[in-house]
């Protein structure tokens, strides 16, 4: 029990220390303290007074009364001690006490003014101020005085006390309350034996006074019996009366007959002198420095030494106070007039169960007294004048007692037995035992509550008596208590809840004195209960765990609350526990749970009917987390500190989950493709990475200090590879579906129809799957995204192939009777291309609404694939492929492919196949590789022999490619035939410095062609396949626009062709077209985009027909292009109805474009070497010319409400048309010199290096297509030049050819010297560090191949 032992004392005192603690002599040391506590009761006197006494006068009695009064409550507390706290179960027993006195059910308080004084004080306790109060106060002082305040109120209104009798009244009820607060003590365990003393303290200050003769309060004429307080007079020997012997001996369960022996043979030592000596004792061994009640060895400090011995001396002269106050005549007694007997050697005190022998044991007190303390014989006496006894000085009553030199230093007591601490834990364990068996007696009903504290009023009271005469400390006190419960508890003899309790005990006191004030022994012996504690319900901890993961909370609390508070007492490293090793075990345990539960539960799922074996898998992740999360829910904070359940669990959980996952990886993949319809849906792999990312992710926070080896991105990258090439033989039919549900009419403002927005739903669902996985790796994702984009960019392309496949059919319809259903659309062509043979008018054509739908959707699916280009955050992951992409081996051939450009611009010098000089050819290029297979192919430009195609192919090529371009001519019937063809090697090294090529290729027969082409790398990358798909959209929407064009340029050409004009001149008839009314119309055309007024604009007055003699008027002139004005009013309603803004000003502005090109037409020949048969127009010509220019500007414009700005209409190549106007009468001589000036003056301001070819990443977003396109414009207006301009009209001059061909050489000349800077300037770049490797050298060309039969 203690490390520490009463060592030095004599040898009575060892005995005692190691005596076993037997039933009989615990009996008897029980009893003696049950009688002296019936000794010390408060006893009214026998004697009556005298009748003379009794006839007093009555004032003179009250003024007796009144002396020995308190007048103010002050005088009870004038002592100066420190307050006293009492426990916090006071106010609730002490208000069901007031309640039960208020209400007339308390016997003990049935007079009518105490039950309304009692009810006035309990309105006060139940008051939440007050309680608040007293909850933060807890002074037994002050609980006191505000009963004392309230009592005076309601006495000083009684109207029976008259006077001053309100104050002799005032002193009972204070003492009725005090014995009160006693009463609600006995029903409170652990109750401190300062506060017990103290309450003793106040009731005798507050006896009343007895209408005796002398002070103190015993009948004066009975002298004889002065000596003893038990006389048979004043006190009963039978054992009724006393309610702690009737208590102690249903305890041991002693017959009456035999208690009242006991008690008779013990009355006759076990006084109230005899008690008194055991406090002298106790006093004089602290003074000592003897080993009982403690010493100063017995503390870890002086600090705690001096606590204990100030509070244990006080309290000891409070108690004596008390019995001095009761008993005056223990202060005048020698110690040898009750003098108890002394223990035998050889036996024990008398006893029941033991013979009495005829003499007396020897004393206790042997004749040889020992020394007086000094700091004891110094000290005054307390008797005052008139023999009084005060009590404002109660540390000086133990040495002013008389007789006290025969007190000697050691263990002589009477009431203290040899051991008290094994006596008050044996009797412990009795009341508590006692009081079990009577809860599980029958007097008991099931529903009846109990105290968790066990102990009984009864009990309470005596052991506390016990406690207080023993010496026996709160600390040691609480601390016995939760040692026997814990001892019964793990006997299963009381339930869990009362550990709790009794560790609330230890609490309070902690609270009240500090640990390190305690003994020594007693923090040993809670350390050694708080280590059992620890221990057991360790062990419960451990196995109620068993129960993972369905634990609750309520199936640890119990255990819980104990642990923590034994972990935080700071007491378990006293008692050598090694909390760390026991967390250990409870963690494994934990570990342990959690894979049998995974295991068991892994099992249930495989054993399932099913062949879809990522199910087990994935019920097993919702498993985990629905567990993790409802522990983690549960047990927010790691139990004690150190037990992290939901860690432990996916500790171990998690990397089985994986082990299982990976263990499965063949067969899953084997099962998610074996067919059309799998075993394992693709959906539920995706669900599964989507699981175990989650679980990773859990690991990794619940588990931060845990490596886990799995690599999830490579586990699940085949899946998703295998989703995208599904993905891909997916868009076939998505671009099939959505154009064949498309009725292609008009849907909201933009224009477009539904097979646009399908397919984009479409294509947007995979990218926002693909996001919604959130994969791990990024660099990984990019490439998912990349591969996608390539998905896409087919999807594009094949979408404009069909879209334009509709619009070709639309625009080229076919008749109802043809000769071949392939070839008849060429009848419709031919007949609408004789333009200039004058043999048949061209028949102007009606646009379908149909067809601006389809134009529309082009242009519509160019913002979608921007947003789409967005959504996709393409940027973003080319970033993660530049700086994360894995380094490429060395020597490693890598396939690299290439995209080429090629672009079909014109051909000239052709030459017909009949011997007609006025013959035309309707031609077309096809271009083939080296097996004959077709790789690209033109539209037909008719009735031409020099054809402008201007159209751009793009083909891939891995290694040098050889095509055919052939020129053929369009037949109505039969073969087509065979114009010229010409041979070009595609060969990636000889376009290697990514530049564009103007390459005149020599047809086999005769004339020539223009190709342009360009090379880039075709990289694998998302801006690649984004500007692939854009230059798609872009092509199809140039060559749909273009058809646009070609439907309108036969009717502009037949309107501003030179027979119109020669008919104009030659003409002298008369008529008009009312200028006005046509750009009203245009007006009232366009005006819903400005202004709903339709107001004509007048005919400016500078523009007003002017009569000029012998000249053509103004009306005259705009007579001869009234058909155009009326072709235009019929079809530009219909693009204005059914075109988007932005589709609308592209037409228009192609419109406009093309009306320049045949102005300039009529004014100059094209650009050539070759003399021109082409003669210039006469002044008053060419006058017509620039007013038919002004007229269709002016109509275009219709004074800002047309389809076209100013600003756009006086563009570059309408400046430059006006410019041939400046040059066009000048001499031969001084235009050559003009053009040799401008040549060299622009070859000098030119840029020194050629650019690159237009790439396929200038056009991977709309942003980066406006840009190229601004940047484009700028340098066109940078590079004015009217040096063209005059060697256009030099070609009409006779013997200008030479000059010609001379300053084309030389332009190509120079532009081949800046071709090589750009050539060097690239080589030096490519030579820097960490560049491409260098180009090699251009090697020759390979051999032409054999020609493919001609078809």
């Amino acid at each position: 029990m203690s490390r520490r032992s009463y060592a030095g004392g004599s040898m009575h005192e060892r005995r005692s220390s190691r005596f076993r603690v037997s039933d009989e002599e615990l009996m008897n040391f029980v009893l003696r303290v049950a009688l002296l506590s019936y000794q010390m009761q408060p006893k009214p006197a026998e004697a009556a007074p005298s009748e003379p006494e009794r006839d007093r006068d009555y004032s003179s009695r009250i003024h007796g009364a009144l002396s020995s009064s308190i007048f103010s409550i002050g005088d009870l507390f004038r002592d100066g001690q420190k307050g006293v706290r009492f426990p916090k179960d006071l106010i609730k027993v002490l208000e069901q006490k007031l309640q039960d006195i208020a209400m007339g059910k308390d016997a003990a308080y049935s007079d009518q003014l105490i039950r309304r004084t009692m009810a006035v004080f309990y309105g006060q306790v139940k008051d939440e101020t007050f309680r608040r109060q007293m909850k933060e106060n807890r002074k037994i002082e002050e609980l006191i005085l505000m009963f004392a305040t309230n009592a005076t109120n309601v006495l000083k209104k009684e109207p029976s006390l008259q006077g001053d009798g309100w104050k002799v009244e005032l002193n009972n009820h204070i003492a009725q309350f005090v014995r009160l607060l006693r009463d609600c003590l006995r029903h409170i365990s652990h109750v401190s034996p300062e506060l017990t003393a103290r309450l003793e303290m106040y009731t005798a200050k507050l006896a009343p006074a007895q209408p005796a003769y002398s002070d103190s309060g015993y009948d004066s004429a009975s002298t004889s019996h002065r000596d003893s307080v038990g006389s048979t007079k004043r006190i009963s020997m039978q054992v009724n009366d006393m309610p702690l012997v009737l208590t102690a001996a249903r305890l041991f369960k002693l017959p009456a007959n035999v208690v009242q022996k006991e008690i008779e043979d013990l009355a006759t030592y076990c006084t109230e002198k005899a008690a008194l000596n055991d406090l002298k004792t106790c006093l004089k061994n602290i003074n000592a420095g003897a080993p009982f009640p403690f010493r100063r060895e017995d503390f870890d400090s002086e600090a705690a030494w001096q606590y204990w011995r100030t509070l244990e001396t006080a309290h000891l002269s409070q108690l004596m106070v008390v019995m001095v106050q009761f008993n005056p005549e223990l202060a005048k007694s020698t110690p040898s007039e009750a003098l108890p007997p002394t223990q035998s050697s050889n036996g024990r005190p008398g006893s029941v169960y033991s013979s009495y022998s005829s003499s007396r044991p020897d004393s206790y007190y042997a004749s040889s007294s020992a020394q007086r303390h000094a700091s004891v014989s110094s000290r005054h006496s307390v008797l005052s004048l008139g023999g009084g006894l005060g009590p404002s000085d109660p540390d000086a009553v133990p040495s002013a007692l008389e007789g006290d030199e025969e007190i000697q230093v050691g263990f002589h007591f009477t009431f203290i037995p040899p051991n008290p601490r094994k006596y008050y834990k044996r009797l412990l364990e009795y009341c508590i035992a006692a009081d079990l068996e009577a809860m599980l007696s029958p007097a008991v009903g099931d529903d009846d509550e109990v105290s968790l504290g066990i102990l009984s009023a009864a009990h309470i009271e005596l052991i506390n008596e016990c406690a207080l005469r023993w010496r026996i400390g709160q600390p040691y006190r609480v601390a016995c208590f939760l040692d026997i419960v814990r001892q019964f508890y793990e006997r299963n003899e009381v339930p869990l809840e009362c550990v709790p309790e009794a560790l609330a005990n230890i609490t309070r006191v902690t609270n009240e004195i500090e640990l390190d004030k305690w003994p020594t022994q007693d923090v040993d012996y809670l350390a050694q209960i708080y280590g059992q504690l620890f221990s057991t319900f360790l062990s419960h901890l451990y196995h109620s765990l068993d129960g993972l993961p369905h634990i609750k909370p309520s199936d640890v609390a119990p255990y819980l609350s104990v642990l923590e508070i034994v972990r935080e007492s700071g007491l378990l490293e006293r008692y050598d526990v090694d909390v760390a090793a026991r967390m250990t075990d409870i963690q494994n345990q934990v570990r342990d749970v959690s894979a049998r539960y995974y295991g068991q539960k892994m099992r249930e799922l495989q054993e399932a009917p099913g062949v879809n074996r990522a199910l087990p898998l994935l019920l097993m992740t919702d498993e985990i987390e629905k567990n993790a999360k409802l522990l983690d829910k549960r047990f927010p904070e790691p139990i004690l500190g150190h037990l992290d359940i939901v860690s432990l669990m996916l500790e171990v959980q998690i990397p089985h989950f994986l082990m299982d996952l990976d263990d499965s990886k063949k067969r899953l993949f084997e099962d998610s493709m074996n067919g059309p319809t799998p075993d394992v849906p693709i959906q539920d792999i995706f669900a599964l990475y989507r699981r175990t990312k989650t679980l990773l992710g859990m690991y990794k926070a619940f588990c931060p200090s845990g490596e886990i080896q799995f690599d999830l991105g490579g586990f699940f990258e085949p899946y998703v590879r295998q989703w995208l090439v599904n993905t891909d033989n997916k868009t076939t039919q998505w671009v099939q579906a959505a154009i064949a549900a498309d009725k292609f009419q008009a849907e909201g403002e933009e224009g477009h129809s539904s097979s646009i927005i399908d397919l984009f739903d479409s294509l947007r669902s995979p990218i926002q799957f693909l996001q919604d996985l959130e994969w791990i790796d990024e660099y990984q994702e990019a490439r998912f995204f990349t591969s996608l984009s390539k998905t896409i960019s087919k999807a594009i392309n094949q979408y404009c192939a069909t879209i334009e496949e509709l619009f070709m059919s639309e625009m080229f319809p076919r008749p109802t009777e043809y000769i071949q259903p392939q070839k008849s659309s060429a009848w419709l062509e031919k007949a609408k291309s004789l333009t200039e043979r004058g043999e048949k008018k061209v028949e102007a054509f009606t646009f379908q609404p149909e067809s601006c739908v389809k134009l529309n959707n082009i242009e519509a699916a160019r913002r979608l694939l921007d947003n789409m280009y967005e959504q996709m955050e393409a940027d973003k992951k080319m970033e993660v492929l530049e700086h994360s992409a894995p380094p490429v081996p060395e020597k490693v051939d890598r396939g690299d492919r290439f995209l080429f450009t090629v672009k079909v611009a014109i051909a000239e010098g052709l030459v017909p196949l009949d011997s007609s000089p006025s013959a035309k050819l309707d031609t077309f290029v096809t271009l083939s590789d080296e097996q004959g297979n077709r790789l690209a192919k033109t539209r037909t430009i008719y009735e031409s022999l020099n054809p402008r195609w201007d159209e751009s192919f793009d083909l891939s090529v891995e290694k040098p490619l050889w095509i055919m371009i052939s020129v053929r001519d369009r037949a109505l019937v039969g073969k087509h035939d065979t114009v010229g063809r010409a041979y070009l090697c595609l060969d990636p090294k000889r376009f290697g410095d990514f530049l564009t090529h103007d390459l005149w290729m020599d047809l086999d027969t005769q004339g020539r062609i223009l190709l342009r082409v360009s090379m880039e790398g075709e990289k694998d990358d998302l801006q690649f396949y984004f500007g692939r798909a854009f230059r798609s959209l872009k092509r199809s929407e140039n060559d749909m626009v273009r058809v646009f064009i070609d439907k309108m340029s036969p009717f502009i050409r037949q309107c501003l062709s030179r027979s119109v004009l020669k008919t104009l001149v030659k003409s002298t008839q008369t008529g008009s077209i009312d200028y006005n009314k046509a750009l009203g119309n245009v007006t009232a055309l366009f005006g819903s985009l400005g202004t709903k007024d339709d107001v004509q604009i007048p005919l400016p007055q500078s523009e007003k027909p002017r009569v000029r003699p012998e000249s053509l008027t103004d009306v005259e002139i705009e007579q001869a292009i009234v058909p155009l004005f009326d072709f235009f009013e019929a079809n530009l309603s219909t693009l204005n109805t059914y075109l988007s803004e932005t589709t609308k000003d592209m037409v228009m502005s192609r419109v406009w474009k093309e009306i320049l090109n045949v102005i300039e037409g009529l004014l100059v020949p094209p650009l050539s070497d070759v003399q021109s048969d082409m003669k210039p127009l006469s002044d008053k010509e060419v006058d017509i010319v620039f007013k038919w220019l002004k007229f269709l500007r002016d109509y275009f414009y219709a004074g800002g409400e047309g389809p076209i700005s100013l600003e756009a209409l006086q563009n570059q190549k309408y400046r430059d048309v006006l410019s041939i106007r400046l040059y066009y009468d000048w001499h031969t001589d001084a235009l050559m010199e003009e053009c040799v000036r401008m040549m060299q003056h622009s070859l000098r301001a030119a840029t020194p290096v050629k650019k690159r070819a237009k790439s396929v990443y200038q056009q991977r977003n709309l942003g980066t297509i406006r840009k190229s396109k601004k940047e484009k414009q700028q340098e066109k207006e940078k590079e004015v030049s009217n040096g063209e301009t005059i060697l256009r009209i030099l070609r009409m001059r006779p013997n200008t050819s030479d000059f010609i061909a001379q300053q084309l050489q030389a332009m190509n000349s120079l532009q081949a010297e800046r071709d090589a800077q750009a050539k060097d300037a690239e080589k030096r770049k490519l030579q820097r560090p960490r560049q491409q490797p260098q180009i090699p050298p251009v090697p020759s060309i390979p051999p032409v191949p054999a020609l493919p039969p001609k078809t």
